[in-house]
């Protein structure tokens, strides 16, 4: 992975300050530790699975599901995996009933999941389709320990599978949250976690990742007044739930009162897709206000080198020029061409992230790449990038209109 900035942050004393807390914080923030766990449990755990299994199905909301799904969406076109993997992650009915319609609940294992164990929509989705299949030998949930769920799961004698330590959710794609269901459907989960281990090791031995991630998180904690705004413009259908699981990463830890004053603070993410969305978003960051930062993701292998035919269309001609060009070359070619564009601006903040091909590895790279992003702009604006007060008291309101009707 490839990254390129095309503005720079220069505050030595900064980045050693910023770089010493995030060292600090791994004592006690878990998902730092999260590439170098042994996986050996996971995988025997995963291999036991009936061989009668031809689909996986993920009950979960937000961490519980997008970080598994991003991954999944990403390899899924290019890696023939042995099962489907499905998502059911909102109340929505006409959603819970589609997705049923897709396979057999007879022959699907459902993984429950939800590190509270008492998530409102995690539980009713369940509990429908609970009433479909009843076999607990269907469901392995993933819980903290000493939850509700977990005590429910015992009592009906099903599995159950632990969060590590001081792992929140949005952060939690490497964890069992997200290898479990994408080992069952043969996603190479070692090799995700060798990625990740990759930009880590890069950041935290002085690398040249460290370099790229301090000056770009120091440049957004200090510009967050005005471009208060961060885009990802991916160049690739495969990167369409990367983008969804970088909404919440980002907007769930940046948006917060910040820690030492009554400040309200956050950096507003936005995940877009090129080239559609250089016809609709691309003209509000062109000409909009200059209130946004934008990151682009380019892919350099695509698996696929279809060729545009060397076809001539009457009243066309000058479309002739696309003749004999592979459409990998030609999405990169619009890609750099909007960069190019944008740079002509001079008063958009750019950089640009290069992935070699559609691997694992490379997903687990961005993956690893985006947490620390978080966790080094949350320290540098003052703000408890792990919890999520806002969020959680919405759910507590609509505990209560529950217990009322």
């Amino acid at each position: 992975m490839k990254n390129t900035l095309y503005f720079s942050s220069k505050s030595r004393e900064e980045e050693q300050s910023v770089f010493q807390a995030i060292q600090k914080e791994q004592d006690s923030i878990g998902y730092y530790s999260l590439p170098e766990q042994d996986i050996s449990p996971i995988l025997e755990y995963c291999n036991a699975i009936s061989e009668d299994v031809e689909t996986i199905a993920v009950i979960g909301i937000g961490g519980s599901s997008l970080g598994a799904k991003a991954v999944y969406e990403f390899m899924k076109p290019v890696k023939d995996l042995p099962r489907k993997l499905y998502f059911f992650e909102s109340t929505d009915p006409i959603n819970i009933t589609d997705i049923l319609s897709k396979f057999d609940v007879n022959k699907t294992h459902f993984l429950v999941i939800s590190k509270s164990g008492s998530t409102v929509e995690t539980f009713s989705i369940y509990k429908y389709i609970y009433s479909l299949q009843s076999d607990p030998s269907a469901y392995t949930f993933i819980t903290d320990p000493d939850s509700p769920l977990e005590k429910y799961a015992k009592e009906i004698n099903a599995s159950v599978l632990y969060l590590p330590n001081n792992v929140g959710g949005r952060f939690s794609v490497l964890s069992t949250v997200g290898l479990v269901p994408l080992a069952m459907c043969g996603i190479d989960i070692k090799v995700l976690l060798a990625g990740a281990k990759s930009i880590k090791d890069s950041f935290f031995e002085h690398g040249f990742t460290q370099d790229i991630l301090l000056k770009k998180a120091i440049y957004y904690a200090k510009n967050h007044a005005q471009y208060n705004i961060n885009c990802i413009f991916a160049y690739s259908e495969t990167l369409k739930y990367f983008c969804q699981w970088y909404v919440q990463l980002w907007g769930e830890s940046l948006g917060k009162h910040q820690r030492h004053s009554a400040f309200h603070v956050g950096l507003t993410p936005i995940g877009l897709i090129g080239p559609k969305d250089q016809h609709s978003f691309l003209q509000l960051i062109m000409e909009g206000t200059r209130n946004k930062s934008v990151t682009f993701i380019k892919i350099q292998d695509f698996p696929e080198n279809i060729i545009i035919p060397d076809i001539t269309l009457p009243h066309l001609e000058m479309l002739d020029s696309l003749n004999n060009l592979s459409f990998s070359e030609l999405i990169n070619m619009q890609c750099d061409s909007v960069i190019e564009s944008l740079q002509e601006q001079e008063d958009i903040p750019l950089d640009t992230i290069t992935i070699q091909s559609v691997t694992e590895d490379n997903i687990g790279s961005l993956i690893f790449y985006y947490e620390l992003l978080t966790s080094l702009v949350g320290e540098l604006i003052d703000v408890n990038t792990y919890d999520q007060p806002g969020v959680e008291a919405g759910k507590i309101i609509l505990k209560k209109k529950l217990q009322e009707k």
